[in-house]
């Protein structure tokens, strides 16, 4: 008797075949692209209610506290704020599909305008600060985990308490006044110095990459100086919570079977910590960097206070001071953008990294 060995076969005996890799490839796909467009009429959705909820008159912030009441109700009928919500939101949500989020009332720009202006400020801050938590805070994560219970993890344990514990802004006011008031070995407030304004041309608006492409080195040299302040005081509470999740998921890699039998190969300790628990690791480490960056590129509000840091949290408070909810709405929704977009790239580094989701 023959037996048949046809493809059909290997069909189980609920008679319906698995779908093919690249199929469920395709699904997975799809599904990503389809919350995409749902999560962002969310957050368009979360956004004008807020609008509509703070009690704030965008009417009065407009044409003034002491403006007589005709004129305020034409300024209402022209802004649309007679009509119902829904309609409201459906004007609101046809000006971000054009790419208009309204006149900021504090500049009397476009908040698209403004906001092209002031994020790369912020940008350029978050990711200086950034790249040092994660040079500085993955390696120190991994190195209390692998010392467990010695002088070493516990020393980390508490830096990582204390830059959980200690506020932003004491710890701001304190760098400023340690080393720019008292020793005098770092510059005061701002992108740049005094000589420096203006003697580089905005290309991009990342004040060290301008002067870099300009081939202006002092210039490019006290950007950077200016910016070590507030990147290092943003680094330093960063870098502590990626050092805390680093540790809490390299000592669970460590008890797995698979470093045991490592182990009891003989293979050396660099190899197992770094060529196989960590590279475990980094595939939950990747949302932790997302949502950390994510974090800093939504303005650290605080830190570009204390330092005069011209970027989108400043931009996002006196707007917020001075009523301009135009301008507030519109940084809201590039910073859920942003959320959004990072975490999608986290979705999809996760496939790269690790061929189980695949």
């Amino acid at each position: 008797m023959i037996e048949n060995t046809s493809p059909r076969a290997a069909v189980p005996s609920g008679g319906r075949a698995r779908p093919s890799a690249a199929r469920l490839r395709l699904q997975a796909l799809s599904a990503t692209a389809a919350s995409v467009p749902i999560t962002l009429f969310g957050l368009a959705l979360v956004t004008f209610l807020i609008g509509r909820v703070v009690p704030i008159d965008p009417v009065l912030a407009i044409v003034g506290d002491r403006a007589p009441q005709d004129v305020v109700e034409r300024a209402r009928l022209e802004l649309g704020l007679d009509q119902p919500l829904y309609v409201q939101f459906w004007h609101f949500l046809g000006q971000i599909l054009r790419g208009d989020l309204g006149r900021s009332v504090m500049t009397s720009n476009p908040v698209t305008q403004d906001i092209a202006r002031f994020f790369p400020a912020t940008f350029e801050l978050a990711t200086f600060a950034i790249l040092i938590a994660v040079l500085i805070g993955v390696p120190l994560g991994v190195w209390a985990a692998t010392r467990q219970g010695r002088w070493v993890d516990q020393a980390v344990r508490l830096f990582c308490l204390a830059g959980h514990s200690l506020p932003v802004f004491v710890l701001g006011l304190v760098s400023l006044l340690l080393f720019y008031a008292t020793l005098e070995i770092a510059p005061g407030p701002g992108r740049q110095g005094l000589y420096f304004e203006g003697l580089v041309d905005e290309r991009t608006g990342i004040l060290t990459l301008d002067a870099l492409l300009a081939g202006d080195m002092p210039a490019f040299r006290d950007a950077l100086w200016h910016l070590a302040q507030p990147a290092g005081v943003l680094a330093f509470f960063s870098l502590a919570y990626i050092a805390r999740m680093t540790r809490a998921f390299m000592l669970a890699e460590l008890k797995s079977e698979y470093v045991t039998a490592a182990r009891a190969k003989g293979l050396s300790g660099l190899r197992i910590v770094w060529g196989h628990a960590f590279r475990n690791t980094a595939v939950p480490l990747v949302t932790v960097l997302a949502m950390t960056y994510a974090g800093l590129l939504e303005g650290a509000v605080l830190t570009e206070t204390i330092f005069s840091w011209p970027g989108l949290g400043q931009y996002l408070t006196v707007s917020l001071l001075n009523a301009d909810m135009n301008a507030v709405l519109g940084a809201t929704l590039v910073v859920g953008l942003i959320y959004v977009v990072l975490n999608l790239l986290a979705d999809l580094l996760y496939r790269l990294l690790d061929p189980r989701v695949k």
